[in-house]
């Protein structure tokens, strides 16, 4: 499994981005699919993951800004980062879980100035 992410950038604070994730698989076979972060010096954690039958679970540091989405046919994953704090700058990692195993992607860079 390949999961490729894209988007990331520098933006300034009270910005948006929009993350992308492709994967090389049906992204239905999968338990669910989502988005994590590590920030520097700090454990990666969830930010936001959708379950196959679409039921979507975020960290409450982003609820109400960060909105994750998918694309069934084009097995693409998004997130979309509204009014984005410095808090928010880390790599960020599209996953897909299934089972006992964990599928990650490269990751990619969000940086947010204040």
């Amino acid at each position: 499994v390949q999961l490729q992410a894209s988007g990331g950038g520098l933006v300034q604070a009270g910005g948006s981005l929009r993350l992308s994730c492709a994967a090389n698989r049906r992204i239905l076979t999968f338990n669910s699919v989502g988005w994590y972060r590590q920030a520097p010096g700090k454990q990666r954690e969830l930010v936001a993951d959708m379950s196959s039958r679409a039921y979507s679970n975020y960290a409450d540091s982003v609820k109400g800004r960060f909105t994750i989405s998918r694309d069934n046919a084009e097995n693409m994953v998004y997130l979309q980062m509204n009014n984005l704090e410095a808090e928010d700058t880390a790599i960020y990692y599209c996953n897909a879980h299934q089972g006992r195993l964990n599928y990650w992607g490269q990751g990619t860079q969000v940086t947010v100035s204040s």
